[in-house]
């Protein structure tokens, strides 16, 4: 029997371009390219495959974890082509594997389609920037080209704590200390707390994923530090109230209050396959806090008029998603069907593509790749 050789197989990652590669047993590794999975046409792998694949890569300390907690996460560099973030857990008393590859390249505002007001925005000395959407939306690299933005530009010092550290930033115009949590220190809560005695400018969360860490990032953002953080949110509006959600509900008020001073922009996005090229293109929603969308979050008003703001903030570079999604398929970039599903209403997309005289079907696609 042949045995998977994880060179191999990332070396094929690299050349397809893939942002991803699975790995569980009786399956072929399969890529993610383009959005869609791709089987290769190799062995299905068994469970002493995905035993060795994980023993290749995982240190010690993951392996550790993962004797312990069932799961891993950790993040490698294979040699200087590509970084991966792996993900490694038991599904049914196998081990299973997910790896992502981190891109090297550090992409422009230009690239990656972000508006231009974002340049203007992280000027700023202090608030609160969100960066929001579904895992693979591209928050991580849209949040690498802001860091890179200001590393480039600007004296700061910045750190980020991640989990793990994906792109790796040198020290350009400012300095910049990343750390890992798990390996550096132990949560993000408690790295946002030891951030405030250590004389930062900018403060980047990896994940906003607890009360703590939420109401540590939004404190940095009021007593003077510009702050990044991600959360799996769809859309401006939604963000919001996820973070308020978050709060015992005694403390809600108090949070809208914080919040209406100290968040200054949420861009949601949305990773998309393009019908015109190959690659993936993004879509997005921005809005920006203005005084008056930010009586709108004191006061607690319903989603809608969150939408409405934005749709009358388009001076300022604001946008919905499904405007910027219709954009996008006009300029023949993406499907009427991949519109349709990234959308927060399909039902009036869907409406739109017909009075142009377009039609939405559905799609056959071819599975493998050599």
């Amino acid at each position: 029997m042949s045995t998977v050789h994880i060179d191999r197989l990332l070396e094929t990652v690299i050349k397809q371009g893939a942002s991803d590669i699975h790995l569980t047993v009786d399956k072929p590794p399969t890529l993610r390219l383009h959005g869609r999975l791709r089987e290769l046409k190799t062995k299905v792998l068994t469970p002493d495959d995905t035993v060795s694949l994980m023993k290749s890569i995982a240190p010690e300390r993951a392996q550790q974890e993962l004797q312990e907690e069932g799961t891993c996460d950790f993040g490698f560099a294979y040699g200087d082509k590509a970084r991966f973030r792996v993900s490694i857990f038991r599904q049914r008393g196998s081990l299973a594997l997910v790896l992502r590859q981190i891109p090297t390249k550090l992409l422009g505002f230009d690239q990656i389609g972000l508006p231009p007001t974002v340049g203007d925005l992280i000027r700023r000395p202090r608030g609160l920037f969100l960066v929001t959407g579904p895992t693979g939306s591209g928050k991580t690299t849209t949040l690498a080209s802001m860091i890179n933005y200001i590393n480039e530009t600007y004296d700061r010092h910045i750190i980020t704590v991640e989990d793990p550290i994906e792109y790796y930033h040198n020290h350009k115009k400012s300095i910049i200390n990343q750390r890992e949590v798990g390996n550096d220190v132990t949560s993000f809560a408690e790295a946002l707390r030891r951030a405030l005695r250590q004389d930062p400018d900018v403060v980047m969360v990896g994940e906003m994923r607890d009360l703590e860490t939420i109401e540590a990032a939004v404190r940095a953002a009021e007593t003077g530090h510009l702050v990044f953080g991600t959360l799996h949110t769809n859309s401006a509006g939604g963000t919001i109230n996820r973070i308020i959600d978050a709060f015992p509900v005694d403390q809600q008020n108090q949070i809208r209050i914080q919040l209406s001073t100290s968040l200054m922009a949420v861009l949601s996005q949305a990773l998309l396959p393009r019908c015109d090229t190959p690659g993936m293109v993004a879509a997005f929603e921005f809005l920006v806090v203005t005084p008056a969308i930010g009586n709108l979050i004191r006061e607690g008003k319903p989603m809608s008029f969150i939408d409405s703001a934005i749709q009358t903030g388009k001076a300022l570079g604001m946008q919905l998603l499904d405007d910027h999604l219709w954009q996008i398929y006009q300029a023949g970039k993406i499907t009427a069907e991949e519109m349709i599903d990234k959308s927060r209403d399909p039902k009036s997309l869907t409406e739109k593509v017909h009075r142009a005289g377009g039609q939405v079907g559905r799609r056959d696609l071819d599975d493998t790749v050599q």
